[in-house]
């Protein structure tokens, strides 16, 4: 059952480790997740498999108590029949009486055994358990560095990648504006000075005018 266990768990390992290794994976994190799920669910494969074993221990020591004060009554029956001259109610009872003394033997050394195997299993399930968490530690920092380099690239993306673009948006337009700006004070331009000559024109002929009346 330990060799079960470890080959479980080294099994577990080799496989995190290679899918890790995939870098061409194009979303890690899901697939870090579907492999917490399995190891999860093996997880709770074994619980059941200690809940089980408990039932069992259990059972063995049920039977083995039982095989055991069988004996003792096959005993206390052999000596009445001893007393009673019984020889064949006596034989009777002491063969029980060995018959149960070797299944108590037997038993015990099977419950004794399935206790040590028990143990075992919960050391090997706790240890499931804490390398269950710790993966899902382990996730949640990879997680935490994921959100982080996706938000660094967002940003970059702005600042530096997409940058050059942005700048080259404002130039254009600071160009635009330039260009506006330059005929809108060239329209300025040209009516005043448009208006200024009117006026003199206006002066000029006013001049004349009374001039000429003079």
């Amino acid at each position: 059952m330990t060799s079960i266990f470890e080959r479980m768990r080294d099994s577990i390992a080799a496989d995190i480790h290679n899918m890790l290794d995939k870098k061409e994976e194009k979303n890690p994190i899901a697939a870090l997740n579907q492999y917490l799920r399995q190891s999860e669910a093996e997880t709770e494969k074994v619980r059941k498999l200690v809940e089980r074993q408990y039932k069992l221990n259990e059972e063995f020591q049920k039977e083995y108590e039982a095989a055991l004060e069988m004996a003792v009554k096959r005993k206390e029956q052999a000596v009445i029949a001893l007393d009673a001259k019984e020889d064949d109610l006596y034989v009777f009872a002491k063969n029980e009486q060995r018959e149960y003394e070797v299944r108590a033997e037997q038993l015990k050394a099977t419950y004794e055994n399935a206790k040590e195997q028990l143990l075992q299993l919960e050391q090997k399930y706790e240890e499931m358990k804490h390398k269950l968490k710790n993966m899902h530690m382990r996730r949640m920092e990879l997680m935490g560095r994921e959100n982080i380099a996706r938000a660094n690239y967002q940003m970059n993306k702005v600042v530096d990648g997409a940058g050059d673009k942005s700048y080259s948006k404002f130039t254009e337009m600071e160009r635009y504006i330039e260009g506006l700006e330059s005929k809108v004070n060239r329209v300025y331009y040209e009516n005043t000075f448009d208006s200024k000559i009117a006026n003199l024109e206006r002066q000029l002929k006013d001049k004349n005018t009374v001039a000429e009346n003079q």
